[in-house]
């Protein structure tokens, strides 16, 4: 099998070492690798399927003879990301600086793969609420087409980075201590007010934008239009941050234009590929963040008709943001084009 020259950028945070622990496990057809990182972060050592790999200050000239560029996200990517497919590298990008564009393809391999043959060096990763969402509306949208959404989300707190897990776990400990809490992560750090995530949630993740909904919402709305392809989708969000380490929950109630039965969807659903459904009520089986940590299929349950609306159903999904919802979904859109030669 053909080997890539593989970077990675962001080497040292959560994605990008959930970047190399899927490498491995999945075994990538990797010839050389980059692993590369803000100045902060330079100079770190990584200990790699037995080699040791120093990180490197990321450039535009790290990307030179990259066949294959994973970035994990952050503002950088809006600078790199051009200049690395300059190079010839193709970039698949985590981060939210190109979803939108018109000439970037938004993925999800098992979706919309198709997309892929358009891009003009740079692949876009959807947001990780969305990733997960459409994993559950694509066969029911095949099916029995969608005409509203209405989706309410549980993000755990690693979603806000290694320094809100931190903060979860230090403001646990305070309380348990007796002692006082303190909070200076979320919702953002970035933000001018923070509260205390422990035993509580926040109904804001990032910043507010038109009509008083948050940009996370508003990704979730834009991007599953982009995915499906279909902007006459009527789609409402609220996502709140919950005191769980891992793995996201969503509520979604979707309205269809045909009829489909909770156990067609059921069915549909199971065969879909990345999927898993979990859902007998009888036996208390449905989805829960603290079992499908470190998996990678999105789990789907508590699938039942919504008797307010003509064609109605609610389900509850949950996965792995940072794996499906993040480094999984681009290692895939990698393994894609390999599969398929277009890289």
């Amino acid at each position: 099998m053909k080997k890539y020259n593989v970077a990675i950028l962001g080497a040292t945070g959560a994605v990008g070492q959930e970047f190399l622990k899927l490498i491995e496990e999945r075994n990538f057809p990797f010839n050389e690798l980059k692993l590369l990182a803000s100045e902060r972060s330079a100079g770190k050592t990584i200990e790699f399927m037995g080699r040791s790999y120093i990180v490197e200050e990321a450039t535009p000239d790290s990307f030179k003879d990259v066949q294959i560029a994973l970035f994990a996200g952050g503002s950088i990517s809006k600078t790199l990301a051009p200049e690395a497919a300059k190079r010839g590298a193709v970039v698949i990008d985590n981060s939210s600086a190109f979803r939108m564009d018109p000439d970037v393809p938004l993925i999800v391999p098992e979706v919309n793969p198709e997309a892929i043959k358009n891009h003009k060096g740079i692949i876009a990763n959807p947001n990780c609420s969305t990733i997960i969402m459409v994993m559950a509306l694509k066969p029911i949208y095949d099916a029995a087409k969608i005409k509203r959404i209405v989706v309410s989300t549980y993000q755990a707190v690693s979603g806000g980075g290694k320094e809100a897990i931190d903060e979860l776990t230090d403001q646990v400990e305070s309380l348990v201590a007796g002692r006082s809490v303190e909070a200076n992560i979320l919702p953002s750090a970035s933000l001018p007010k923070h509260y205390q995530i422990a035993f509580n949630l926040l109904p804001q993740i990032d910043v507010f934008v038109e009509d008083d909904y948050t940009k996370e919402e508003m990704k979730m709305v834009h991007e599953t239009h982009k995915i499906l392809n279909d902007y006459s989708i009527g789609i409402t969000a609220t996502t709140v941050r919950v005191p769980v380490y891992r793995s996201h929950s969503e509520s979604i109630n979707i309205e269809l234009a045909d009829a489909l039965s909770p156990e067609e969807a059921k069915q549909l659903l199971a065969k879909f590929p990345g999927v898993i459904v979990q859902d007998s009520p009888s036996e208390m089986l449905y989805p829960m963040p603290l079992y499908t940590s470190d998996k990678n299929e999105v789990f789907v349950g508590r699938i039942r008709v919504d008797k307010t609306v003509t064609h109605g159903l609610n389900m509850w999904v949950v996965g792995d943001q940072i794996r499906k919802g993040a480094a999984l979904n681009a290692v895939q859109i990698a393994e894609y084009m390999i599969e398929h030669n277009l890289i």
